[in-house]
């Protein structure tokens, strides 16, 4: 798929066009960028800032969403991006994982095609073979995306990080920015009990001051529901998160063991739609 995505993509060295030849991706100054076997490209510039999630994290977030016990949330967020869809549209997600709500989000714009960026080769992995329209890139949200100024209708930051200044810069005038967050409701039955990272109460705020002077809300919808849940799907649940760096595997086995067999647990989250504002100057 990345060679229909690639006139969406830029050149992380000199921000140049790229094109497809063979198995690689050329630009006009002679950079080029070997496409892996299994379909994903690695975009980054340097080191990453971060570190990706492990090949175990992303295994365990495929299992999970493949349980489709987070469907209400892919319905919502595909329904967000499916209002005024304008004509061909281009769909970003960041930190997009094993790329079950972009792939959410394609099936409901059958026009579009799509872009999943992860900093985790692991991830990019899941990511070339999520879909048939999304061309899967390794790249740092936290330097110059390796993407087109102005160049998708939408950008997707489903429990991910945000760099405001990059996704304005790619979205189009009249594009929108998707963003869910969890509240702090999300999964409150396992917090305390197992020890779960918990959800910053000021996380709204934060969203909003991390925006401000790039975007404004056009939207925010709530959606929350009880999930049941078995041990093995609590146990992926944990293992796809934050949470699975702070519990070793001991220790995350025996708390689920003191479960009952199955669990009544809450997802709960806010999806937030935003326009970019226009660049200063």
């Amino acid at each position: 798929m990345l060679a229909e995505v690639v006139g969406l993509l830029a050149c992380p060295h000199c921000g140049g066009g790229l094109d497809v030849a063979d198995r690689t991706l050329l630009c006009e100054q002679g950079h080029s960028f070997d496409i892996a076997r299994q379909g994903y490209v690695s975009l980054l510039s340097g080191a990453a800032k971060f570190t990706g999630d492990s090949a175990e994290m992303i295994a365990a977030r495929a299992r999970f969403l493949d349980g489709h016990h987070f469907d209400p949330l892919m319905d919502a967020v595909a329904r967000a991006c499916a209002t005024d869809v304008p004509v061909d549209p281009a769909v970003l997600e960041v930190g997009a994982g094993t790329g079950h709500y972009l792939a959410a989000v394609l099936d409901a714009l059958p026009a579009a095609r799509g872009i999943g960026v992860d900093v985790s080769k692991a991830a990019a992995r899941w990511l070339a073979r999520s879909h048939p329209r999304v061309g899967s890139v390794v790249a740092d949200i936290w330097t110059q995306l390796p993407v087109r100024a102005h160049a998708l209708s939408h950008v997707l930051s489903i429990f991910a990080p945000r760099n405001a200044a990059e996704l304005r810069r790619v979205l189009r005038p009249d594009g929108t920015l998707i963003v869910l967050t969890p509240t702090d409701r999300h999964l409150r039955e396992l917090v305390d009990l197992l020890g779960l990272v918990r959800v910053d109460e000021n996380k709204t705020v934060r969203l909003g001051a991390s925006m401000s002077g790039y975007f404004e809300r056009a939207e925010r919808v709530a959606v929350e529901y009880p999930m049941t849940l078995s041990r093995t799907d609590v146990d992926s649940l944990i293992a796809m998160g934050p949470s699975a760096r702070h519990l070793g595997d001991e220790a995350r086995a025996q708390r689920i063991a003191g479960l009952p067999e199955t669990s009544t647990v809450t997802a709960s989250v806010t999806i937030s739609s935003y326009r970019p504002l226009p660049a200063a100057g």
